[in-house]
């Protein structure tokens, strides 16, 4: 027979766990969901009730009754990228306090992938959902849209109104990129890239179109790849470029990985660097200021974008009237060696 306070599965229940710590169930409710404002000497105890009685949340429960769960859904391309580890770690410390619950979906950089995602999550009647990029597929657009559901887009900016994101302009960063070799005295320069996502494109005309207006744009100095991002394929795709271009003088990569591993590949070619090539990198991954020559990078926001994006988010759950208008964080060009 069932304990008295029990599901009829057997299964201990939050008011027993309230029972054994001595505290009321919406307190017990509270220190298991991480809520700041629970003390932290109750939070022990009702963790320790929880433990000994093998008392598990019923998110599905809660879900009901509240017609809304506490879960926030995170969906990003990559979790191979560091970029995107340190926005998650970010968005984390924002929600944990707060008692939500993180449900991360990594959609592969694949649009058909991102829109299924989407579509699942939103049977678990999230309460939010924070996006990478301002672009997905129109299926996916139409589901968001139907489901009414306050949303936050990280790492682009959109001018269209209603649309609440965090991030900073992928084509400007190109241009500077550009600016940067140009400044170097640099004129044979080339953009080299992987994955071909919506911001590795953006970035692409950023540069191009600096290059256009200095007048060495020079279409054939551009290494375009659909394969993911590594150091293998960056060394590979260094050997490609000067296959083809030997006379090349600067080039911008897509991401840090790229770079890291043509600076590998030009070591074993006795290719000086910046010497005989300049280098520019994006995003600042952390083994960049230790590479030889330490690779200069454009450096972004990452974990500061999943901060921004949380507590943006934070406001429209609260019903603050946030304002769904683009937040710049901007990004820093790291001047190194290579």
């Amino acid at each position: 027979m069932a304990r008295s306070g029990t599901r009829t599965t057997g299964r201990p229940t939050l008011d027993e766990v309230a029972r054994l710590s001595g505290v009321s169930p919406i307190t017990a409710s509270r220190a298991l969901r991480g809520v700041a404002t629970v003390a932290p000497e109750l939070v022990l105890r009702v963790q320790e009730a929880a433990a000994s009685l093998g008392y598990v949340t019923n998110l599905a429960a809660r879900a009901l009754a509240s017609a809304r769960s506490q879960s926030v859904v995170v969906l990003i391309p990559s979790l191979s990228n560091h970029l995107f580890i340190d926005t998650l770690e970010a968005i984390h410390q924002v929600f944990r306090p707060k008692g939500l619950e993180v449900l991360i979906g990594n959609y592969h950089y694949d649009e058909q992938e991102e829109e299924n995602l989407i579509r699942n999550y939103l049977a678990y009647q999230p309460c939010g959902m924070l996006l990478t990029g301002v672009t997905r597929s129109e299926n996916a657009t139409r589901l968001l849209a139907q489901a009414a559901l306050p949303c936050v887009h990280m790492m682009e900016l959109s001018a269209t109104a209603g649309i609440a994101c965090v991030g900073f302009s992928q084509e400007q960063a190109g241009a500077a990129a550009a600016a940067h070799l140009l400044g170097q005295g640099r004129r044979h320069l080339a953009y080299v890239a992987a994955q071909l996502d919506p911001r590795v494109l953006q970035r692409a005309e950023g540069f191009r179109q600096a290059l256009r207006q200095a007048g060495c744009h020079d279409p054939s100095l551009e290494v375009m790849c659909p394969e993911p991002s590594s150091i293998g394929l960056g060394g590979e795709l260094f050997q490609r470029l000067l296959r083809t271009r030997p006379d090349v003088d600067g080039i911008f990569f897509c991401n840090d990985d790229l770079a890291q591993g043509a600076i590998f590949e030009a070591q074993r070619l006795g290719i000086s660097i910046p010497a005989q090539v300049a280098m520019v990198g994006f995003n600042d991954l952390p083994a960049s200021a230790h590479m030889v020559p330490r690779l200069t990078s454009i450096r972004t926001p990452r974990a500061e974008i999943g901060r921004q994006a949380a507590l943006m988010l934070l406001d429209q759950l609260d019903g603050k009237g946030a304002p769904m208008r683009p937040s710049d964080l901007g990004f820093e060009l790291i001047v190194r060696e290579s």
